[in-house]
């Protein structure tokens, strides 16, 4: 019985194509219809600590 070690070049296409599946799919799930609600509400996150503008100052002397 003999097994043949699988060459360098052959699992570094395969390592190619698992990060290229990987992106695909990250790519598509970013980019569902599905996403966006969350993603639209992710993006204001931001904002949401921002103080409250005060009431103008009135001309004092």
């Amino acid at each position: 019985m003999s097994f043949e070690l699988i060459e360098i070049g052959t699992l570094r296409g395969i390592g190619t194509a698992l990060v290229l599946l990987s992106f695909v799919c990250v790519t598509l799930w970013a980019y569902s219809g599905k996403r966006r609600p969350a993603f639209d509400e992710a993006a204001l996150l931001p904002f949401a600590d921002e103080p409250k503008l005060a009431a103008p100052r009135s001309n004092t002397p």
